[in-house]
Parts: structure tokens; C-alpha cells; sequence
């Protein structure tokens, strides 16, 4: 099933527009991040609230295919649904490129303990319960791919929102390995997974 999603991925990618960062491609993104994306993602990608994703730094390519999967109704979101209604494949591309360009410091937490925890559970997994690492996919600074999404620096609080999407399938829009990983993770280790991730530059 992993493979069935990363070919798909592969092929929305192929059909998108070369890259869009000519300075009129960028300029067009900057002009519908201040009138659609500002509100609640930030004028950087930097978020305007913990239950909104940072998008500073994601991935170009993940970025468009998300609003891509919003236009369709493939991602269920009825905030995004509209706001990505009109946009082409080469303004999805061209804001993938803009918060691609972008940077937001790592959050500090001072719970040792429990990003100890965090730590180990992206890196290591837990192999009691046949978790697998975070860090086997996203790598072990949590940067990503183009198909797979960076998560260092997000908001602990969007991403354990999203592993219980995942865990109750309101989210099935990218790969279905997520659903086996949500399913495994206990209400401690999505906590303090999600707590140490923040803390990745």
C-alpha cells in the first residue's frame, strides 16, 4: 500500500508545472498568502495558532499536492475546501516554493523527561508494540522528502491532531502506512513525539 501512494504521489508530481519561482510566480504567491494563507498560517508560514501547521520549510511538492487533495475533496477540510477552490496547479506550486523558502526557529521545552521519551519514539519506535520510528520515513532530523512531509518545527498540537485523524481515517489522503502508525501510538508517546519534534530545527 506504501508503494501504491508513493508511485501516485510520483505521478501528481510529473504533472505539475516546473518549478514556479520566477519573481512573477513568486510575486503572484505572495499575493495570495496576504489575502487567503495570512489569517491563520502567517504572512513567513510561521502559523497564527498552534491548530494551524506551520508551513515555513515544508517540501514544495507536498505543499501543492495537500491543496491539490483539498480542491478535490480528496483531504476533507471545510476551511481549506474553498480556499484552495480556484487555485491552478502553478499557484499550488508557486505557494509550495514560497513556504518552501521559508524558516521558523524550533520550539524550547524545558520537559527533559518527557522529550526523552519523544526522542525515542522517533527515532527508535517501540518494538513492544511494533511502532515503527518516525525517523524511518521523515527522517532522523525529521526534514522529510518531496512526498513525505517535514515535520521538524510543527506545532505539537497539529501534529498530535493529525495522528488521531490518521488513527480514525477522517484523514486517508496520503499514504495508508499512517494508519497503522497512528493506530499504535499511545496517548504518551503521540504527546511526546509531537513535543520533540517541535524542538527539531
Amino acid at each position: 500500500m506504501f508503494g501504491a501512494s508513493v508511485v501516485a504521489a510520483l505521478a501528481f508530481l510529473s504533472a505539475l508545472p516546473a518549478l514556479a519561482d520566477s519573481a512573477a510566480d513568486q510575486a503572484r504567491a505572495q499575493q495570495i498568502v496576504v489575502e487567503r494563507c495570512s489569517l491563520c498560517h502567517g504572512k513567513e508560514g510561521e502559523a497564527a495558532s498552534v491548530v494551524f501547521p506551520r508551513l515555513a520549510g515544508q517540501h514544495a511538492e507536498y505543499v501543492a499536492k495537500q491543496l491539490a487533495d483539498f480542491k478535490s475533496g480528496k483531504r476533507k477540510s471545510e476551511t481549506m475546501k474553498p480556499q484552495a477552490a480556484e487555485l491552478t496547479p502553478a499557484e499550488m506550486q508557486a505557494l509550495g516554493v514560497f513556504f518552501e523558502s521559508k524558516s521558523v526557529p524550533a520550539k524550547k521545552s524545558r520537559d527533559a523527561a518527557l522529550l526523552g521519551v519523544g526522542l525515542y519514539i522517533f527515532s527508535q519506535g517501540n518494538s513492544f508494540s511494533g511502532l515503527p520510528a518516525c525517523a524511518s520515513c521523515h527522517g532522523e532530523q525529521g526534514h522529510g522528502t518531496p512526498q513525505l512531509p517535514r515535520l521538524a518545527g510543527q506545532h505539537p498540537r497539529y501534529i498530535e491532531d493529525q495522528l488521531k485523524q490518521f488513527n480514525t481515517r477522517e484523514r486517508t489522503n496520503d499514504n495508508a502506512v499512517m494508519h497503522t502508525v497512528a493506530a499504535k501510538l499511545t496517548e504518551l508517546e503521540a504527546h511526546a513525539v509531537a513535543e520533540y519534534i517541535a524542538t527539531l530545527p
